[in-house]
């Protein structure tokens, strides 16, 4: 169907943006590629997302143009995809850039036999020539003439590359035993790659790259490693003081493009406020440091003011762009910070490096200049408070209001584990509702987990439209966040739906025939490969978090068929994650749970000071039941009448003494971290 065809509101904010180009948008589909093969003409596939930059930048340069569309519709047939919609369409197509450009990115341009078959692919092309950037417009005409005359290469060329996709899959893995020194080599490779002055891995651009910090925190806690704790800590203080934080909302922009962390690309995306409100958690957790807290405590507050549906979803992003200006929403000059904060604006001025100049474009991005101090002074507080007011009312960048399974189980993951460690009421109750939205909005009528909701942006979510199967990282996410909003609330409800979903991932996406899940489901439209994720990149990949999930629900419920797929996972691609620790930060936990083994701790009985001690120490490898028991080993022989009131830490579902007293129970763990 043509993207102007369908009902608005089922429409993702990236779709509709293109909804009155003057090219004729089909969504991908079966009878798209149907049409390409009636009329016999090549496709064309675009490939983007609502907040990126320089998809909104060929959308204005080419794809508003008539005579550009025109061209597009005579030559073509045009499909526009949402790639937070369909990450299988984005992951096989990707896949096909980087074999053919060494290289990826959005948005992306891909031409197709009308089998789906890519023949050519790129990523951004200006709209005319410029030097050796070849124009869209003459890169249409000549794939034309290339179709009219050769195109028997054409056809070559796409065998080529689909055997190259879907021979790019798998990750080789020598069987070979793995022990702990995996982790210090991972370590020890992470450290070496830090960059000791301004944190981060590498050179610009740079992205938080979560989970390798949560890599050396826990390298750090479990050995005390100085080297590792240092690298992290030198990270996470220079992200928080830079400009990729929002000092005056909370909140993290996408990546920064250049080495200190200052020039942000705006864009804020649902996932990476769940991964590093996570990683500044556990931070907290482990160093007790105030900063690391708040800004644990301004991140939250962030998704929770701005990015939540009144019925508890998360939308999936906020724009960089706002007027048509990238950043436009967060700079200032140094006039408006002494106009707008009166007798505090040299008190702001210093603190957030401020100058007549400016930092960027002749703006003023705020950042703090002196890492890890960011306690605000009263005057820089009043002044904060001032501009926050004054920014929200400038035109705000546009909000994606889609509500993505995998991105909400993320946050539902994070959330629940910060209200537990934290003991924030409000957080743990966002977390329940948002778990509530979730299985109420986001399953079809025969329990088959979707992937994307779209709907009225009220309270009342009856409105809402959801479509696209879910995939498997959707199922590995939320796996993880039930099993962890479970561990937060004691209620048994939680562990059953991460059961459930857990079953389900296993019989829909699981490789038979070898290891790992698929990204797409055996129920789902058969693509020109069918890819494995295996390594982690801006979020956990699928295979790392089907790890994840299956070993600490296992740990919980006994489930040995979940331990057995958790570990053949962690051993699959133990050895490439110590070759390769950048690309598998999380696989590196699962790995960790699978070598090193869980800690069960079982509170027994109607005793919240015991259950407070273990949920506020951070316990990478450990789970607790609490609560309502449930069918478990870790349950057998222990009271349900709310008499017995004890704490029992096992290793293998084997028990040492159980504990009365709190502070025993703390000193405990401690001495087992």
């Amino acid at each position: 169907m043509l993207i102007r065809d369908e009902e608005p509101s089922h429409l993702s904010p990236y779709l509709a943006q293109h909804r009155d180009n003057p090219v004729e948008w089909w969504s991908w589909s079966a009878d798209a590629l149907a049409e390409a093969e009636r009329r016999d003409v090549p496709v064309l596939i675009s490939v983007g997302y609502s907040a990126c930059h320089w998809c909104h930048v060929m959308a204005h340069e080419s794809f508003e143009d008539p005579e550009v569309g025109a061209l597009m519709n005579r030559l073509f047939v045009n499909i526009k995809v949402d790639r937070e919609e369909r990450p299988d369409v984005d992951a096989v197509y990707m896949d096909a850039v980087q074999a053919m450009t060494g290289r990826g990115g959005w948005p992306m341009t891909v031409f197709c036999l009308p089998d789906g078959r890519p023949f050519y692919a790129g990523t951004y092309f200006p709209k005319e020539t410029r030097g050796n950037h070849l124009g869209f417009s003459e890169l249409c005409g000549r794939i034309d003439e290339l179709w009219r005359t050769r195109r028997s290469d054409l056809e070559e060329q796409a065998e080529s590359v689909t055997e190259a996709i879907a021979s790019g899959d798998e990750i080789p893995s020598t069987g070979a035993a793995l022990d702990d020194r995996l982790f210090t080599a991972a370590a020890n490779a992470l450290v070496a790659q830090t960059d000791q002055r301004d944190g981060g891995f590498g050179h610009a651009p740079k992205f938080p790259q979560t989970l390798s910090i949560d890599t050396l925190l826990r390298h750090a806690m479990r050995t005390g490693d100085a080297a590792s704790l240092s690298s992290a800590l030198l990270s996470l203080d220079a992200m928080a003081a830079g400009g990729i934080y929002d000092h005056l909302g909370g909140g993290f922009a996408r990546y920064s493009t250049d080495s200190r962390w200052l020039v942000p690309h705006f864009e804020k995306m649902l996932y990476d406020q769940a991964l590093l409100a996570r990683v500044y958690l556990h931070a907290w957790q482990l160093t007790g440091e105030p900063r690391y807290r708040q800004t644990l405590d301004e991140t939250i507050g962030y998704v929770l003011d701005e990015l939540r549906h009144p019925a508890g979803g998360f939308f999936a992003a906020e724009d960089a762009d706002s007027e048509g200006v990238e950043g436009k929403f967060y700079v200032w000059s140094i006039d408006e910070i002494r106009s707008i904060c009166g007798v505090d604006a040299e008190d702001v001025i210093g603190w957030y490096g401020v100058t007549e100049s400016g930092n960027w474009e002749g703006s003023n991005i705020l950042e703090r200049p002196v890492r890890g101090d960011l306690a605000r002074p009263a005057a820089v507080e009043r002044g904060r408070a001032a501009l926050f007011a004054h920014r929200a009312t400038r035109i705000r960048p546009g909000l994606d209001t889609k509500v993505l399974t995998e991105w909400n189980g993320l946050m539902l993951a994070t959330l629940a584990e910060a209200a537990a460690a934290t003991g924030d009421a409000e957080w743990l109750s966002a977390a329940v509702i948002n778990a509530e939205f979730l299985c109420a909005n986001l399953r079809s009528p025969d329990g088959r987990w979707l992937r994307t909701w779209q709907g009225p942006l009220d309270s009342d979510a009856a409105g809402g439209h959801a479509k696209f199967l879910a995939f498997a990282a959707d199922h590995g996410a939320l796996v993880d966040a039930f099993t962890r909003l479970a561990e937060a609330t004691g209620d048994p409800r939680w562990l059953d739906e991460a059961t459930t979903t857990a079953d389900s991932l296993l019989d829909l996406f699981w490789d038979r025939d070898d290891v790992g899940v698929f990204t797409s489901g055996s129920d789902a439209d058969s693509l020109v490969a069918r890819p494995k994720e295996w390594m982690d990149n801006a979020v956990p990949s699928a295979n790392t978090l089907a790890a994840v999930g299956f070993l600490r629900l296992a740990a919980l419920t006994g489930n040995h068929v979940f331990a057995e797929r958790g570990e053949a996972i962690a051993r699959h691609l133990g050895e490439a994650a110590g070759r390769v620790p950048l690309g598998f930060g999380n696989l590196l936990l699962a790995s960790e749970l699978s070598i090193l083994g869980t800690t069960e701790i079982v509170i027994s009985g109607d005793r919240p000071d015991l259950v407070r001690v273990v949920q506020e120490t951070w316990l990478p490898y450990a789970v607790i039941a609490w609560g309502t028991p449930t069918e478990s080993p870790l349950w057998e022989g222990r009271s349900s009448d709310g008499d017995d009131g004890k704490a029992y830490v096992c290793r293998d579902y084997v028990c040492a003494l159980p504990v009365t007293d709190a502070d025993v129970l703390a000193d405990d763990l401690r001495r087992r971290t």
